[in-house]
Order: structure tokens, then C-alpha cells, then sequence
């Protein structure tokens, strides 16, 4: 990745797959956009589609090789793990109940794994997958993006430099309104999958954005949970899965600190788009990042007039510059964020090539880090029926 100010060594591209992702998914474009962007992926083979026809006219369409276009997983898996130039890398970026099944026949292949969130659609299927991964020498790779934000980098680096003090209050939040009518029995697709308990698994806006927001308060703050009380609703009559949920958070001490945490999402908040933020508060002062102004970070120190630190301007630190590819005063923005995950990922597969240890400094979210999001989900899920029992997860 090009960084303002360093040079990096270019290695030849890594030799990606994708399972799902065909014409018209969303998140598959995203993905490969992601992967093109520091030019460290080359996609050169696809399970795009369950329907061979749409699954060849998608690779036809990205311009695959038609031999390498495949409409089962399996057969990619096993017959890639043959090839010479096989892929090196598969992206799945399928509905969730399909990341189990697809991650395990690469896995077992020694190939790299870069997996859409959450990490299954069960907490079984999760254990047996985070079982595979731990046992592979290939890397698992989880795409929270949100994590690759270079003021994301920057709160986490300020709280772990103690900036803020001993951690109180984390506050979480992600907020859409697209499910505000159900617009699942009219044929969309994607929120057809996304509310289907067979497909989706047992969280709906859970599992869907509340994993980011979750995910994003912990890789932040650096705290692991230690129990939630939830209260899950499905506010559009017909609903299976929840669309809104408030949880309250008690975090394992830390520093001889403990800490509380809050967490909205929903998918019935009319007016709102992609509203993800955090805010971290400490004995110290306290830390505010949102998603809508992704290059600001507002720093406040207590008693103090509020600071806004912007990515690569004054008080930004080395762990914002070394995910940041332009100066400041040029936004940086989702695409660029979701890539950070893929050229961390990229960093840590040439160092497997060369059998090297991984820079420290390489950050990305990983096998663990899906477990904890499932097992929250689950726990979210358990407390609801409980009527807001406290869960020790």
C-alpha cells in the first residue's frame, strides 16, 4: 500500500478466489473493489453463484477464465488446491449460513480464508470453524472493515497510550432505517437473506450491524466483555428476526477499572442511513468517532475545550499515517477503510510466503474476533427471552 512518506516493496499479486458475490451483490463488488485498490489481489477464479448459468456469466463478466469459473466451492477448493497457479487467497462473501461449509473446504486446502461478518450462521457451526482455523496453517481473516478506518486506528492508539485515562463508558451505536417496512415480501434480496433465521442465523439487526458496532467498541476501547442484559424487538409485524435492540454491557476490569457499555442498532430508525459511531469516555477525558465524518476524531481532554484531530493533520499518530494513503484534507472514506482490511491481510500472506513472522504493527480482525461476535449474538438473543437477564458470556 502506498503511504505518504515510506516506500514498500511490491511483491507479485496474490492469487484470489471469491465464493458468492455475483452479478447484482452488493457486498461482492465491495470486496473485490477493496482487494483492487493497493493492487495486492488478482482474481482469478470465482464460485459466484449456486446457478451454474449466473455463476458463468458472472465470471464471463469479470472476465475469468471459464475454466475457473465454478458454480460449486468444492469442486474450486479441491481442484485450485491442485493447480500450479492455483489461488492463494478465497474471499467468501456469501449469506452466513454458507461461511461454514465454504470456509472449511479451503481451510483444509492450507488456502487463506477472508470472510465476511458474522462469522456463521450458529455458534456450533462458529466453534467448529474457529476449531479448523486455529489447527490450518492458513490465516483466517474476518472483514469487520470498520476496524480499518484510520481514526478507528487512531482512538485505539490514543486509549492504549492511556490519552483518556482508565476506561468508564463505552457508547455504541448503529442505526438504519431500510427495514423500516418489510420489504422482504416484496423480492428484495437482500433483506429477504438478512431476515431468513435459516440464512441469517439467530440475530437480525444483531447480527447484521450490531456485530460492527460491538466489534468496533471493543477494538477500540481494548476491553473484553464480561456480560450484557438485551432487549430485542421485531418491530415490523411478520418479522422473524430482530430488527432493533438495546444491550447494556459490563466489561471485564481492566487497569483496576471496570466498565460499562451501551449499544443501540436498528433497522427501523427512519432518517437514519449507516449512523455508526462510538464514544469512549475514561478518568482522563474522552473520544468520539463517527461514521458520516470518518477523517475526524474529537478528542476531549477533562476540563479542557474540545480538539478535532484529523487523519494525517496535527496530533494524528503513526497508526493512522500507516493505513492512510492520501494528506490530509482529501476524505478517505468506506472503500478505502474495507481495503485497509485486505492490505493488512495482503501484508500478513507475503510474510507466509517468505516464512516470515508478521509485523506486529499488522492489524486485522481475525478468527477470535468472529467468535466473539457470534457468542454475543447469542447472548443478546438468550437475554431477550429472559426479559433482559444479565448473560455471562
Amino acid at each position: 500500500m502506498a503511504i505518504e512518506g515510506t516506500t514498500e516493496v511490491r511483491e507479485k499479486e496474490i492469487r484470489l478466489g471469491m465464493v458468492g458475490g455475483g452479478s447484482g451483490a452488493f457486498i461482492g463488488a465491495v470486496h473485490r473493489m477493496a482487494a483492487r485498490l493497493d493492487d495486492q489481489f488478482e482474481l482469478v477464479a470465482g464460485a459466484l453463484s449456486s446457478t451454474p448459468d449466473k455463476a458463468k456469466a458472472s465470471g464471463a463478466e469479470l472476465g475469468l477464465d471459464p475454466q475457473r469459473s465454478y458454480s460449486d466451492f468444492k469442486e474450486m477448493a479441491i481442484r485450485e488446491a491442485k493447480l500450479k497457479n492455483g489461488i492463494e487467497a478465497v474471499a467468501i462473501v456469501t449469506p452466513n449460513h454458507v461461511h461454514y461449509e465454504a470456509a472449511r473446504e479451503f481451510l483444509k486446502r492450507g488456502i487463506h480464508v477472508i470472510c465476511d461478518k458474522p462469522l456463521t450462521s450458529t455458534l456450533s457451526d462458529a466453534r467448529k470453524l474457529k476449531k479448523l482455523a486455529d489447527e490450518s496453517d492458513a490465516l483466517f481473516v474476518l472483514t469487520h472493515n470498520y476496524t480499518g478506518y484510520p481514526m478507528v486506528r487512531q482512538a485505539r492508539e490514543m486509549i492504549e497510550n492511556g490519552d483518556i485515562g482508565a476506561v468508564r463508558l463505552v457508547q455504541m451505536e448503529y442505526p438504519q432505517d431500510w427495514l423500516t417496512e418489510n420489504i422482504e415480501q416484496s423480492g428484495q434480496k437482500q433483506a429477504a437473506w438478512r431476515t431468513d433465521p435459516a440464512k441469517s442465523g439467530a440475530g437480525g439487526s444483531t447480527g447484521d450491524i450490531g456485530t460492527h458496532a460491538y466489534n468496533l467498541g471493543a477494538f477500540v476501547s481494548g476491553l473484553e466483555l464480561e456480560e450484557l442484559a438485551a432487549d430485542l424487538d421485531s418491530f415490523v409485524e411478520g418479522r422473524a428476526l430482530d430488527d432493533n435492540a438495546h444491550v447494556m454491557m459490563r466489561f471485564k476490569a481492566k487497569n483496576g477499572q471496570r466498565a460499562k457499555g451501551m449499544l443501540w442498532c436498528s433497522q427501523v430508525a427512519p432518517g437514519h442511513e449507516n449512523g455508526l459511531m462510538v464514544r469512549v469516555y475514561g478518568t482522563k477525558g474522552g473520544l468520539e468517532w463517527t461514521q458520516k465524518d470518518p477523517n475526524y476524531l474529537w478528542y476531549t481532554p477533562f476540563g479542557e475545550p474540545k480538539r478535532l484531530i484529523t487523519r494525517n493533520g496535527a496530533g494524528s499518530g503513526p497508526a493512522a499515517a500507516r493505513v492512510s494513503r492520501i494528506p490530509s484534507g482529501h476524505p478517505e472514506g468506506y472503500l478505502e477503510g474495507f481495503a485497509n482490511i485486505y492490505t493488512e491481510a495482503a501484508r500478513a500472506i507475503f510474510a507466509k510466503r517468505k516464512g516470515e513472522a508478521v509485523d506486529p504493527a499488522v492489524t486485522y480482525p481475525t478468527i477470535d474476533d468472529g467468535m466473539k461476535g457470534m457468542v454475543f449474538v447469542d447472548a443478546c438473543v438468550q437475554s431477550s427471552k429472559r426479559n433482559g437477564a444479565w448473560i455471562k458470556v
